[in-house]
């Protein structure tokens, strides 16, 4: 057991990471050494910042609080902290099935963490982060909460409604981290599309990129989390006409039928979402649409799934993910509906459309063979070098794989201009044609 040592924790989305890595900020600036989702915690003081969207999420950040009170039972650990999502939802039940947990803290108002621990916020240190990424990417949080309220989701239930950060706080971040080497910035937030609306009713997003584009230094700006309803496109005319923001959005369609919409709370139809489908590919020529999608919500019929596998078929999405649907207690769907879907029903559904996805993944991933792409590289695995192109994110997305044997003189955090030699069903090998810089 290290002494002043914190192990911290993150379960589930980047949103969770960056809070974190602000209270790993401030931990170190109180004398602490930090390790972060450490394969071997030896820390005396050990925080999960806890997971609360679905119920495998949920049960793995339960999971993992056992796992730590059976250490700190065998004296392997001193003082054991939780917070996040899970605990914001249901510190009491917590409190009460688990008391080995020294102290719960929600989502907001962990720096009260520091006060316990008998240290105080350094206001210096306010807004920094102790980076858990590799260092030439990171993610920026630009609001906080959501204000759709669509039937199955949990989320505003958990983080509130809708809270914009003020431009110049976001602004001063990013000019930061490109002082400390950071190249590329995953812009995040529950609801992307929406920044702005609770400042002064009109939504920024399209301006706040701009001026993050506009800032020297910043390579690649890539957007998360986008709403198909009521999409601002000013949007799409910034990611075509700066060369700094990726060709890439990630926005969750859901569904595709309009049945399932209208009981999903999307507030939009099929026939709306396909045209903005086209609308994005028609203003931003080579634009890469990431999506979610979602099986086996109450009701849904196998009309309605075939109508879905349909929709997939034709959007032909370069990146998709998919989920069966999880009744999460106090949502519109939990109260109103019947999850009437059988689980077996829901996996076999899932299990088609994952298989759809993978056959257009694989066409459209050859056709980069024989381009020359612009790639970050990310680390080094086994024998191959592991990049990215601006169509993919950190961690969910294809990767681009050089044998080191072959560029043994690469570094990691470096733009190279790599020639696409193999393809995969969802990653790309490739060799290098040159150092950019």
């Amino acid at each position: 057991m290290k002494k002043n040592q914190i192990d911290v924790i993150s379960m589930g989305c980047s949103k969770n990471l960056v809070d974190s890595e602000l209270l790993m900020k401030q931990f170190e600036a109180n004398g602490f050494h930090c390790t972060h989702d450490s394969k071997n915690p030896q820390g005396e003081i050990a925080v999960i910042n806890t997971c609360g969207f679905i119920e495998s999420a949920k049960e793995e950040s339960i999971n993992t609080i056992l796992q730590f009170v059976k250490a700190k039972q065998e004296g392997r650990l001193k003082k054991l902290f939780v917070m996040g999502c899970l605990s914001q939802r249901y510190q009491k039940e917590l409190e009460k099935d688990i008391p080995e947990v020294d102290k719960y803290y929600g989502k907001f108002n962990y720096k009260q963490l520091l006060k316990d621990l008998g240290k105080a916020d350094v206001p210096t240190c306010d807004g920094m982060r102790h980076l858990t990424t590799p260092h030439h990417y990171a993610y920026i949080k630009i609001a906080e909460g959501c204000d759709r309220h669509c039937a199955y989701c949990a989320i505003p239930l958990i983080t509130g409604k809708h809270t914009s950060r003020p431009e110049e706080d976001i602004l001063n971040e990013v000019k930061g981290l490109v002082a400390d080497g950071v190249k590329e910035f995953q812009i995040i937030a529950q609801e992307l599309t929406y920044y702005g609306v609770d400042l002064d009713g009109h939504r920024q997003i399209a301006d706040l990129i701009s001026k993050i584009a506009d800032i020297p230094g910043v390579e690649w700006i890539r957007l998360h989390y986008a709403y198909p309803t009521q999409f601002p496109l000013e949007l799409l005319d910034v990611i075509r006409e700066r060369p700094n923001v990726c060709k890439y959005l990630d926005i969750a369609f859901q569904h595709s039928s309009d049945h399932m919409l209208s009981r999903m709370h999307r507030h939009i139809t099929k026939k709306e979402q396909m045209d903005l489908i086209q609308e994005m590919r028609d203003r931003v020529p080579r634009i890469h649409i990431r999506t979610t999608l979602m099986v086996g919500f109450p009701g849904e019929t196998d009309e309605d799934f075939q109508d879905l596998l349909d929709f997939v078929r034709w959007a032909r999405f370069e990146r998709m993910g998919a989920f069966a649907y999880s009744e999460e207690e106090g949502t519109y769907s939990a109260l109103h509906y019947r999850d009437d879907v059988p689980s077996k029903v829901k996996q076999e559904r899932l299990d088609e459309l994952m298989a759809v996805q993978e056959e257009i993944s694989g066409e459209l991933e050859a056709q980069q063979v024989g381009k020359t792409l612009k790639v970050i590289i990310d680390r080094k695995e086994g024998s191959y070098f592991i990049g990215r192109t601006e169509f993919s994110s950190p961690d969910v997305d294809p990767e681009v794989l050089i044998p080191v044997s072959e560029n043994p003189h690469i570094r990691t955090g470096r733009f190279y201009q790599v020639q696409i030699t193999g393809s995969e069903d969802y990653d790309l090998y490739g060799k290098i044609k040159a150092h950019e810089h």
